[in-house]
């Protein structure tokens, strides 16, 4: 009856949970057809972030509830990032990208684009009290920071060769600021809107140079595809530039000399308590990440461990592959391969949820299945021998003599397997899976306070570790005595 509860909890939390970190919906809802799953990148403001009451906002967001609403279809919003946007795309996950996604020959190739949105261009900005970088001139043997697959990145590796300097490659623009700011790179490249709004948001940044003519962002299709939304997009794009809503859009976050709208920034305690809320609501997914991928890992280490220990070639062969290729293969190579490879080569699509828990319960299940087979093994054989010579079946005498033993000396491994799995669910950001990490970075994006939020971040992964350690070493206790 217990086991029965607790599997039913289990598929609520799943549900539940499953649910609310899939995708989120818009407000705009169509009458009939498909509804569109849109990839984009939340941690690149001014053009998609994510607000104080956790709607998707920015330049991009708006445009795309504006022209969902004026096309009348429907769609939802992954928050993905955008290096696992453009593979979501490629793997037709998704059906489209909007995120300050600029249109080149090479992604041409690849993608369909919309018509230019937004043009862009190039700023670089050193740290604000830095007064001997003022030209490109000045990086000559020095760091610069980009963020990848933006026209700042393009822009620096086309010139880094003539000035002489190195790139720092960031997947997030906040990562990008904070490496200027600790004097690790000495400036920094990037688009000009989002750069110029960081500034008037107190990123502790200045511009020193002139915008340099940069490309245009575009709405992306795959290649051949959704050609119905990319004609709705270019539809409804051209009528909000006609009623002037396109105009309110960007006046909306750039204000009206397009640097951005400078806003109150909030204090220390003030944003504590706005993002606390937020930040335990990353923190409950983690443990629900971790708890059913730990659920699984425990099945698939009861089944090879045994199968490690069998007196069959064959099972032993099987259960050796297993654990060297999920051992072998780091987890974010794991989770690529699983939510982008997989179905890109096979043709369907995979909830982010199910190829989250999938990597997860894969790489820990091969670590339990040695743990299962050192624990066996590390009891005497001479126990084995003494119970089958008193007529005791094998299997009897590994339920009733050998596993007992091991589990006292599993226990320690199991503790230390469970805190392993619990942070390595932040690794999964870099798929989108929205945890602990991922909140981090989200509401980072927004606020560009990097030491307070990854200070709670830090203080609630010790705080919940050490807990769960405590428990864990208490349930050693009892049975160690028992």
């Amino acid at each position: 009856m217990k086991k029965s509860r607790v599997m039913w909890l289990v598929m609520a939390l799943l549900l539940f949970f499953g649910v609310s970190t899939g995708s989120f919906a818009t407000t705009a809802q169509a009458q009939e057809g498909k509804t569109y799953q849109i990839a984009t990148d939340i941690t690149f403001a001014p053009f998609e972030f994510q607000n104080s009451k956790g709607q998707f906002v920015g330049i991009d967001m708006d445009l795309m509830a504006a022209i969902a609403k004026d096309q009348n279809f429907s769609y939802e919003i992954k928050p993905l990032g955008f290096n696992a946007a453009v593979q979501a795309l490629q793997s037709n996950q998704v059906d489209g990208v909007i995120a300050g996604m600029s249109i080149t020959d090479e992604r041409k190739q690849t993608f369909d684009f919309s018509k230019p949105y937004f043009d862009s261009g190039v700023v670089m900005a050193v740290k604000q009290d830095n007064d001997t970088v003022k030209t490109y001139e000045d990086l000559r043997g020095k760091r610069v920071a980009v963020k990848t697959g933006t026209e700042g990145y393009t822009f620096a590796d086309s010139i880094k060769d003539k000035y002489g300097f190195t790139m720092v490659p960031f997947d997030d623009s906040s990562q990008m600021y904070d490496d200027v700011k600790t004097g690790n790179s000495v400036a920094c490249f990037d688009d000009y809107p989002v750069l110029a709004y960081g500034v008037t948001q107190n990123t502790g940044l200045k511009l020193v140079t002139e915008k340099e003519p940069g490309g245009s962002y575009g709405f992306a299709v795959s290649k051949g595809q959704n050609q119905e939304l990319l004609q709705k997009f270019n539809a409804g794009l051209a009528n909000l530039r006609s009623n002037g809503e396109y105009d309110k859009i960007l006046e909306k976050y750039l204000g009206k000399d397009g640097k951005g709208v400078v806003t109150e920034k909030l204090s220390r305690w003030e944003l504590i308590q706005q993002s606390f809320p937020y930040l335990v609501n990353g923190l409950l997914k983690t443990l629900l990440y971790t708890i059913v991928s730990l659920f699984f890992a425990f099945i698939l280490g009861l089944i090879f461990g045994f199968m490690k220990v069998s007196h069959n070639r064959i099972l032993r062969g099987i259960a050796t592959v297993f654990v060297d290729v999920f051992r072998g293969v780091p987890l974010l190579v794991l989770a690529f391969f699983i939510y982008f490879g997989i179905p890109g080569a096979l043709g369907f699509t995979m909830p982010l949820f199910v190829a989250s828990i999938l990597a997860l319960s894969l790489n820990a299940g091969a670590y339990v299945t040695e743990i299962i087979r050192g624990g066996i093994q590390s009891i005497d054989r001479g126990q084995m021998e003494a119970a089958r010579s008193l007529g005791l079946p094998y299997r009897t005498a590994m339920i009733k003599i050998i596993i007992p033993q091991a589990v006292k000396l599993m226990i320690p491994s199991f503790i230390n397997q469970l805190v392993i799995t619990l942070k390595d669910t932040s690794i999964l950001s870099a798929i989108g899976l929205v945890e602990l990490t991922q909140s981090g970075k989200i509401v980072i994006a927004r606020t560009l306070d990097s030491f307070t939020i990854w200070l709670m971040v830090a203080l609630m992964y010790l705080i919940v570790i050490t807990i769960l350690t405590k428990i864990s070493n208490h349930i050693e206790r009892k049975v160690s005595n028992g």
